[in-house]
């Protein structure tokens, strides 16, 4: 028992399989409050082109929190490098902050006075 705790801990636990989880039903914690509007949303947008950035550029200066799949730039460094400046300057503006998440495949870019710590909880060493 002691040994299967500390061989989980440590990741040598041996893969799991489907039935080791359990179908969680989301969908009574999807209902929208219609009641009440936010002061701040989440906005999720993938950037594919140039083009595509006045949206998220938009999203950003209405104060709202916006996760960018920037994936698809990978391929053309010119545009990569040219999106990334954009989205940069636009969190520089609005004195908020960005950050690359997942492998620089997202990008996170928050508003005025919504800070992203660098430091990860947990997750093991």
């Amino acid at each position: 028992m002691v040994k299967k705790i500390f061989d989980s801990i440590l990741g040598k636990s041996p893969a799991r399989n489907e039935e080791d989880y359990m179908e969680l039903d989301l969908a009574s914690y999807e209902g929208s409050n219609e009641e009440e509007p936010a002061s701040m949303y989440i906005k999720i947008a993938t950037i594919a082109d140039l083009k595509d950035t006045p949206r998220v550029k938009d999203e950003v200066y209405n104060g709202n929190i916006v996760i960018v799949d920037i994936g698809r730039l990978k391929m053309d460094k010119v545009t990569f490098e040219r999106v990334l400046k954009d989205l940069r300057d636009v969190a520089k503006d609005v004195n908020g902050d960005i950050v690359g998440l997942g492998e620089q495949k997202y990008v996170l870019i928050t508003p005025m006075s919504v800070k992203v710590s660098r430091e990860k909880i947990g997750g093991g060493l």
